[in-house]
């Protein structure tokens, strides 16, 4: 039988992610060393057939080191400034250091409102579909300096996840400063036990993951088991994986025992579905009935307001809203094809009602099946 990790010899396309924890260090800035590491293990993988998309964090650790600041500033305008002036020196280190192999190297810095424009989201996968065929290394950033609080990924592991599914990765890497997902954290208990391999969709695995981050950094292993989750959903493998430890990608590759290795277990779903479900902030809530829940789970039915038991929140027509069961937990999202007034309006009542109680014909479905997910 074939043990998990070997997955990975008949991978061709990867994400990797290195966070801030591992490219800085207190005091000093840019990891250099870390860097031309990271860049050689990537020409080792390119060698081999690899195509690797880089998802890189450091530009506020490292603005913060170049400003003289001892803390991660809180005030969004100053962390916006320690970025601007951290992601010079961030891409001219992996620059310098890629070109010693002769990669070339692209920054492409994303927001989050830039995948929730279904014309960006497009634009940006083809461009990243571009440089790879060109044989160019994307190295891709959160754009700090532009992002406002409402339209940020939360960390780059979730932007990592999103540039899995928009490039149809095969793999995720995260590295991180541990060894992988451990059944308690490691730096406090010393007889934690590492997991090896699970399905992504294991609920064990969330007591597991814990909430704990570092300083520099925004994300911890439950955003790294959030990432997995949502690499899931187009098929990629996601592997929670040192970045301290020398030769530890050529291992990965190799099929070797390292990191924690989660595989997908849910069908993939389509490119679009995949933007509706990961790349738009919703802006509302449908509470659904029974039936409405039943026909959607097992038919991907399109939602009629007949199955509508409550309205929350003040959303316009297109916008993103989240299906609810009567339990509180999430069946779907979709597009919606009425505001929130209008929505509560016709809620509960039959299709053919809604002339009469809108005062025009409009579509008979307040979120047809084309612009559904079935999320749970």
């Amino acid at each position: 039988m074939e043990r998990p990790h070997q997955q990975l010899l008949s991978t061709k396309r990867w994400v990797i992610k290195i966070g801030s924890a591992l490219l800085t260090r207190p005091g000093e800035g840019l990891d250099v060393e870390r860097i031309r590491w990271l860049s050689g293990e990537i020409a080792e993988l390119r060698k081999q057939g690899k195509e690797v998309v880089l998802v890189t964090s450091g530009s506020v650790a490292a603005g913060m080191q170049q400003l003289g600041l001892q803390r991660r500033p809180r005030a969004l305008h100053q962390l916006q400034a320690a970025a601007s002036v951290g992601q010079m020196g961030l891409i001219n280190a992996y620059a310098t250091a890629c070109k010693q192999y002769g990669i070339h190297t692209a920054q492409i810095l994303l927001t989050h409102s830039d995948l929730s424009d279904r014309g960006r989201h497009l634009n940006a996968r083809s461009v990243l579909h571009t440089l790879l065929q060109m044989g160019i290394l994307p190295v891709v950033n959160e754009n700090d300096t532009v992002a406002t609080d409402e339209f940020r990924f939360g960390d780059n592991d979730t932007l990592a996840a999103m540039t899995a599914n928009l490039v149809e990765a095969d793999v995720l890497v995260i590295l991180t400063d541990q060894d992988g997902l451990f059944d308690s954290d490691p730096r406090l208990n010393p007889h934690a036990r590492m997991l090896a391999a699970s399905a992504a969709s294991n609920p064990n695995l969330d007591a597991m993951a814990g909430d704990s981050k570092g300083e520099l950094g925004r994300g911890g292993m439950a955003t790294k088991l959030a990432a997995a989750r949502r690499a899931a959903r187009s098929g990629a493998i996601t592997v929670i994986l040192s970045g301290k430890q020398p030769n530890n990608l050529r291992y990965l590759a190799a099929g070797q025992g390292v990191g924690t290795l989660l595989w997908p277990d849910v069908k993939p779903i389509k490119a679009r579905q995949q933007w509706l479900a990961g790349h738009l902030t919703p802006k509302g809530r449908l509470v659904l009935d029974e039936g409405a829940v039943a026909v959607i789970r097992q038919h991907g039915r399109s939602i009629l307001p007949v199955g509508v038991r409550q309205i929350d929140g003040e959303f316009q027509r297109g916008d993103l809203v989240l299906c609810i069961d009567l339990h509180g937990r999430e069946v779907a999202r979709g597009l919606v094809n009425y505001n929130a007034d209008e929505a509560v309006r016709i809620m509960g009542q039959p299709s053919q009602a809604i002339q009469g109680l809108l005062g025009y014909g409009g579509e008979s479905e307040l979120i047809h099946r084309d612009n559904l997910v079935v999320t749970g």
